[in-house]
């Protein structure tokens, strides 16, 4: 996507967050801005079309406000050649631990959306539904390992023939580029008002080892953008 049209799309996603005061408006537009897996995904079209999309540990919501944007701007016009066409999806439902998150969210985007809902809860005790798509984006790593394979075995199971998870994961093989991807991961979840966690992380091996034992389909693809960072994105495809 050329640097205006990234521009376009950031500056529309992030007059979502207007209500939600300077914080939600700021950070909105650096996460969606600078972070590459929300420019990857449109560009290579991995999200099903017209489906029903979770997110788990959503934050305020930036991937629905991203979503939406895109499709609007790609309705009147605005989208570059050779990228796939945004989807529109029927439901974005959104599961976020952290109470102020949900209501910067909840200022975003009302009470009465027709697509968008994002709640309060912990993605090891909600029922998940039946979505056609589940993302968890830098959040695995502050459940245990046990926790972890336990999330991810409830993620194969709800998902359909044909559906997907995306993730994005720290290689903690990556030596010197995953202890800075670390460090900054520690900050900005300081930055946000959350207390600084304890990270239980694995190499890229065994996360695709685990998750191809649970039946998916596994892409890697570096995901880190030109940051010194050790982030990897993980397309898993439940086969049909």
């Amino acid at each position: 996507m050329s640097r205006q049209s990234v521009q376009l799309l950031v500056n529309e996603a992030s007059q979502t967050f207007r209500p939600s005061g300077r914080f939600a408006y700021h950070y909105a537009r650096g996460k969606l801005g600078y972070d590459s897996i929300f420019h990857e995904m449109l560009r290579r079209g991995l999200l099903p079309e017209g489906g029903h999309y979770l997110d788990l540990g959503c934050g305020q919501g930036s991937l629905f406000a991203w979503l939406l944007a895109a499709r609007r701007l790609h309705e009147q016009g605005h989208w570059p050649a050779g990228w796939a066409t945004p989807p529109q999806p029927r439901k974005l439902r959104g599961i976020e631990l952290m109470q102020r998150d949900v209501d910067r969210a909840a200022r975003a985007f009302g009470p009465q959306h027709p697509v968008v809902r994002v709640e309060q809860g912990d993605m090891n005790a909600v029922d998940f539904g039946r979505p056609d798509a589940i993302l968890i984006l830098d959040a695995l790593h502050y459940f245990s390992h046990e926790q972890q394979r336990e999330v991810l075995a409830r993620i194969r199971q709800a998902l359909p023939p044909g559906g997907v998870f995306l993730t994005r994961i720290g290689d903690a093989g990556a030596g010197l580029t995953y202890r800075i991807c670390n460090g900054v991961d520690r900050l900005v979840t300081y930055t946000r008002g959350h207390r600084l966690p304890r990270l239980y992380c694995r190499t890229l091996q065994d996360w695709v080892a685990e998750l191809r034992q649970l039946g998916f389909v596994v892409e890697t693809e570096p995901m880190s953008g030109r940051k010194p960072f050790a982030n990897v994105m993980l397309v898993c495809r439940v086969p049909h």
